[in-house]
C-alpha cells in the first residue's frame, strides 16, 4: 500500500487527537518494539490560532494554545507528531507510531490495529458530546402579540 498525503494526514490527525491511554496500550501490545532515537525531543510552546468570523471572514488572533511536537528516526523513516497540550509522552509515541505507519509492511496492520479503533472512540466521543451539548439547548422564540 503507498501512503498519500491525504492517508498521512488523515492517521496523523487520529493520532493528535488519541487519548493518550490508548496510545500507551497500543505501544504495549507491539511486538516486537522498534528501536528509534529522537531526532527532537518533546518540546512544549505556543501558537497562535486563527479564526474567521462566521467561517469566511478577514482572519483574525483569536489567541494561542499549548502544542508539544516530536520527531523520531527509526531505520529509514522519520516520524513527527504535533498534539495540542503539554504531554511529552503523547507526542513522543505519536510520532513513533507516525513512523511505524510510513513502513509499507506495517502500514495495513497497524490501520486496523490502532487507527482505526482510536478514530472509532473519537467518534464516539464526539457524538457523546454533541448530545451532551444539545441537550441544554435553549430555543428563543417570539410570539406575535396581538396589537389594539
Amino acid at each position: 500500500m503507498t501512503q498519500t498525503t491525504e492517508v498521512r494526514q488523515h492517521w496523523m490527525s487520529v493520532l493528535a487527537r488519541a487519548p493518550l491511554a490508548a496510545l500507551e496500550s497500543a505501544w504495549e501490545e507491539l511486538a516486537p518494539k522498534p528501536e528509534y532515537i529522537m531526532l527532537r525531543q518533546p518540546e512544549t510552546g505556543l501558537v497562535m490560532v486563527q479564526a474567521r468570523t462566521n467561517g469566511s471572514g478577514a482572519p483574525f488572533n483569536m489567541g494561542e494554545m499549548t502544542l508539544t511536537r516530536c520527531a523520531v528516526s527509526m531505520e529509514n523513516t522519520v516520524g513527527h507528531a504535533y498534539v495540542a497540550g503539554r504531554s511529552k509522552r503523547h507526542a513522543e509515541l505519536a510520532a513513533i507510531f507516525d513512523g511505524l505507519l510510513q513502513r509499507a509492511e506495517k502500514t495495513e496492520h497497524l490501520l486496523e490495529s490502532v487507527i482505526k479503533p482510536i478514530e472509532k472512540q473519537l467518534v464516539v466521543k464526539k457524538k457523546e458530546e454533541k448530545q451532551r451539548v444539545a441537550a441544554t439547548k435553549v430555543d428563543f422564540f417570539t410570539m406575535v402579540r396581538g396589537e389594539d
